[in-house]
């Protein structure tokens, strides 16, 4: 199901910028018994309009977009929890190169931390798996500008 057809979306320019910003993620998936699950990670908008998510592996939502591809992020903003942003989304590709997927959770993680160059061995030794989530709704709760 990776890159089922389901229409592109233009993101606004004010959503991009606020998406674009170092924040925290919520992701919902659906279990294999058809649960609800959440789970809240780093990620990265792509340039080209893809969202980087990455995990150690295994955990329950990877397996759950590996299963079915669907996706709901949730980013808010940190300063004001009402401010945020709802994203649609399938995942196009899955990342199981675990080199590859280490490098993708280092680059978040100096993203996020300026990572010291010890925990960034320690991801570099972790089994990693990155997905990149096509985005097929934007729901903009960021108010009137």
């Amino acid at each position: 199901m990776p890159g089922e057809s389901v229409a592109d979306v233009t993101i606004p320019e004010r959503v991009r910028e606020f998406i674009a910003a170092p924040r925290i993620v919520t992701i919902g998936t659906t279990g294999a018994d058809g649960a609800p699950h959440q789970a809240v990670a780093w990620y990265r908008l792509e340039p080209d309009d893809r969202i980087l998510l990455n995990s150690r592996y295994p955990r329950r939502w990877p397996a759950d977009l590996q299963r079915d591809q669907r996706v709901s992020l949730a980013i808010p903003d940190g300063g004001d929890l009402m401010r945020w942003v709802g994203l649609g989304g399938v995942v196009e590709t899955i990342v199981e190169d675990v080199v590859r997927a280490r490098e993708d959770i280092c680059e978040l993680a100096v993203r996020y931390d300026d990572a010291a160059p010890e925990r960034l061995a320690e991801f570099r030794s972790q089994p990693r798996i990155s997905f990149r989530i096509r985005i097929t709704s934007v729901h903009d709760h960021l108010g009137d500008d």
